[in-house]
């Protein structure tokens, strides 16, 4: 099997004229956390959405595990084991934290449209569940509804709902946005945690957190690859200080 798990050759995205993504060539290492950074409107998001084929890319191709992908549909990517967790946080407010991680285990278990079952057949997932919230700190916290969490569990309890879904390669997508000191800290350490055996692939704007966890990464500006390297190769490139514009140049350095 090879090193590589996801590999984008030429990776483009058009709007109207207007180029998004350009000949983006990303190479994403089995087991490795990689991050992708750049400053807002780089293109970091909508090359996510074309990896999760919410977006199909005007050139280019994507493939994952050796396999081709470019023209698959986003269902098609999830069952291949390609999960996405969202900005805002994904998770039903009016669900305990036992319901919702259930939810997404009944997801995978294909089920998700048996609403003439009776309830009582998905406790046979309960089990599962709790292992999963477990993982991610929150056993304690099972049945409380989700709308009472604070900001940063709920970004955990969404880490335990994609975590149900058997992610081979797990994308988030600024995991820690939003966050105060102890929330960031938190998350990041939870990311760093359910990276064994995992690929995880995240956009995210916070230095400190690429420069704790991140393998390597790809720094973006506008659309197109700038640099790539670990975070010593990537903090010290003169382009990526320029792109970043003095403030957080000496944010780079300082999380180095």
């Amino acid at each position: 099997m090879s090193d590589t798990i996801l590999q984008t050759t030429g990776l483009t995205k058009e709007f109207k004229g207007f180029t998004a993504v350009s000949d983006v060539n990303l190479a994403v290492r089995r087991g490795s956390i990689h991050a992708l950074i750049g400053p807002n409107g780089a293109g970091k998001t909508t090359c996510f959405n074309l990896l999760t084929k919410f977006l199909v890319p005007t050139a280019g191709s994507i493939v994952f595990n050796g396999q081709d992908i470019t023209q698959e549909q986003p269902a098609q990517i999830a069952r291949r084991g390609v999960i996405r967790s969202f900005q805002i946080s994904a998770v039903f407010p009016n669900f305990t934290l036992l319901e919702n991680v259930r939810l997404a285990l009944q997801r995978k278990l294909g089920t998700s449209y048996h609403f003439w079952r009776s309830s009582k057949s998905l406790h046979q997932l309960d089990d599962r569940a709790r292992q999963l919230l477990a993982e991610v700190g929150l056993e304690a916290m099972a049945d409380e509804v989700t709308v009472n969490l604070p900001y940063g569990r709920k970004r955990a309890l969404e880490i335990a709902t994609t975590l149900a879904m058997e992610p081979e390669l797990m994308l988030l997508d600024e995991p820690t946005q939003g966050m105060g000191h102890e929330d960031v800290d938190r998350v990041t350490q939870l990311i760093k945690k359910v990276s064994a055996g995992r690929t995880i692939l995240m956009v995210e704007h916070n230095m400190k957190v690429v420069s704790t966890i991140a393998d390597r990464i790809t720094v973006l500006q506008r659309g197109m690859v700038l640099a790539e390297g670990d975070y010593a190769q990537v903090s010290s490139n003169p382009q990526v200080m320029e792109a970043y514009m003095g403030s957080t140049e000496v944010e780079l350095q300082g999380a180095h």
